[in-house]
């Protein structure tokens, strides 16, 4: 993203960052070129866009957003922009959307959906929200399974788990062990996605790579 915001910056582009105010990946995107970016938190802000020429205008987004808001926010600024310029790939994280994705699909069976995940993680608690939203009973987020309340158990016949973006699968296994412990012994994985992507290193470290080999 970093990238992108210095390619149109370079191309002398206004750019519309779709994002949390104070978010460390929002500072440090907007960081590559403020004179260019101008920060948008959602559809309520973009009639208070300002900008030097709407036939150059693009948008980028914090990676960790829901996608349904950032969807929601793009149209409304493409609906004031007509000739909006996406960015060359989706910005939002393909595990974040894959999870949420994942959430919507078992929510309404849940009685009880339990989020793996740290509270500075917005991929995390927005993961609690999706679940609601969905249909779920109830959902809470923990960082582990010592922050599960028993009594979230009463009268729960279904419990459904996840986690955030970057979650140790240890974690999610002990809240698992946990739920085992207490008559939830039968867990069954749900695939959605095949997170299958291949990140290539940078072009310096394969430089340096090859010339060890050659050394």
């Amino acid at each position: 993203m970093h990238h992108e915001a210095k390619r149109f910056a370079g191309d002398d582009y206004d750019i519309l960052l779709i994002g949390h105010a104070g978010h460390e990946e929002v500072e440090g995107t907007a960081g590559e070129a403020p004179e260019h970016i101008q920060l948008v938190e959602g559809p309520a802000d973009v009639a208070k866009i300002v900008v030097r020429d709407p036939a150059k205008v693009a948008w980028l987004s914090q990676t960790t957003l829901s996608v349904d808001e950032t969807l929601e926010t793009v149209a409304a600024i493409r609906e004031r922009f007509p000739l909006l310029l996406d960015p060359p790939s989706d910005d939002i994280c393909y595990a974040t959307q894959n999870r949420q994705l994942a959430v919507k699909e078992i929510a309404r069976e849940s009685d009880l959906l339990i989020v793996v995940g740290s509270g500075n993680s917005s991929n995390s608690v927005r993961l609690v929200e999706v679940a609601l939203e969905a249909g779920a009973g109830a959902s809470y987020r923990v960082d582990d399974a010592s922050e599960i309340d028993e009594a979230w158990l009463d009268g729960v016949r279904t419990v459904s788990v996840t986690s955030g973006a970057s979650v140790p699968e240890s974690l999610v296994q002990e809240v698992l062990a946990y739920l085992g412990e207490r008559g939830y012994p039968d867990a069954r994985a749900v695939h959605s996605a095949e997170e299958s992507l291949i990140f290539a290193l940078p072009k310096e470290l394969r430089r340096d790579l090859k010339a060890a080999g050659r050394s």
